[in-house]
Formats: C-alpha cells, sequence, structure tokens
C-alpha cells in the first residue's frame, strides 16, 4: 500500500471531492488530509470506519477481561456449571 497516494491537500479535497468520495469507497484506504503540509484529518468509507469501531470495542472488552482476571474478578467455570445445574434442577421440581 502507497501511503503517499492516500495523503491529499485541503485544497485538494475542496476541488475534488467526488473523486476522493469514490476512491475512498472504492478501495476502503483512508485518505490524510494535509493543511500547510500538516495532518490536519482522515477522511475513511463509513463500512471501514465501523469495523474499525467494533474492533476497538471489541479490544476494551478483552482488556476489561484481562483486568478483572489479574484482579481476581472472576467465577470459575466449575462454579458457574455449578449454580446453572442448581438452577435448572430448581425450575424441573
Amino acid at each position: 500500500m502507497k501511503i503517499s497516494m492516500d495523503i491529499k491537500p485541503v485544497t485538494y479535497l475542496k476541488s475534488q471531492t467526488a473523486d476522493i468520495l469514490k476512491q475512498v469507497n472504492e478501495t476502503h484506504r483512508p485518505i490524510v488530509i494535509t493543511q500547510n503540509g500538516e495532518p490536519k484529518a482522515v477522511l475513511q468509507d463509513p463500512e471501514s470506519y465501523e469495523n474499525m469501531r467494533n474492533a476497538i470495542g471489541i479490544l476494551k472488552l478483552i482488556s476489561q477481561g484481562e483486568e478483572d482476571i489479574r484482579n481476581g474478578n472472576f467465577t470459575s467455570q466449575e462454579d458457574v456449571f455449578s449454580e446453572l445445574e442448581k438452577l435448572v434442577d430448581s425450575d424441573n421440581g
């Protein structure tokens, strides 16, 4: 992937908006928008953005789970199944 092709100045964005949107949606690669030679924004297609947000959400959940394990805040599989069996047995009378 050539990132240099995915960096455009804000003036290019202003004059070629439709072309940039087409490129982003066809390639699913983000475009870095620069102003005065410095990166100022990233333009990304909605599907890739949603996938990124979902991935970040999953990573946060994994991180929270790992922290719970480190802090001893968990229930063993054996205890979970034992409690489930008790609930099923009590429901079946």
